[in-house]
């Protein structure tokens, strides 16, 4: 009992079938990536496949299916079964993320230049920011999917750099 009056349990990603075991993004609105982007979207989904904590509270037990989209301004998580049968749907207006999303894009932009021309002190003070904003993007995900979905804390970070890449309109 959570002692705070609510009849339900504090969700707990843990078990075996709480887990992603395929993830899809909509990307119709995407023109075209830079190779930075496009490798920075390979290398979440694997790792999130690889490893990864999550659990819905309205999907019932997994392991899931998730297809990520953004629709009116809406981060949607389409969560199905392993047949692809819906479960549920979970959404998340975007404009609270526009500020660090924006940041992140700047940084990583920066940091993209400076692999190219700085030294690797530099590289490395531009990279320890990126990673700051990273995890408070993340950090932001996990608090607005609070009693919605659990997940840890790598989990949305590789979350988090999947909504960064739908951002992108080309």
């Amino acid at each position: 009992m959570s002692g705070d009056g609510s009849d339900t349990a504090p969700l707990d990603p843990t078990g075996d079938d709480a887990r992603i075991v395929h993830i899809s993004l909509d990307e119709r609105t995407v023109v075209r990536r830079s190779a930075e982007v496009e490798q920075e979207r390979a290398i979440a989904v694997y790792d999130l496949l690889e490893d990864n904590r999550f659990r819905p509270h309205e999907a019932g037990a997994g392991p899931y299916h998730l297809r990520l989209s953004v629709e009116e301004n809406r981060l949607i998580f389409d969560i199905r079964d392993t047949g692809d049968t819906p479960m549920t749907r979970v959404q998340l207006h975007l404009a609270p993320f526009r500020r660090v999303v924006k940041d992140y894009f700047q940084i990583c932009e920066s940091y993209y230049e400076a692999i190219k021309r700085l030294s690797p002190s530099q590289i490395e003070a531009i990279d320890m920011g990126r990673r700051g904003l990273h995890n408070e993007g993340s950090q932001m995900l996990r608090d607005r999917l609070e009693g919605r979905i659990a997940l840890d804390h790598p989990t949305a970070r590789r979350l988090f750099t999947l909504l960064c890449v739908l951002h992108i309109r080309g």
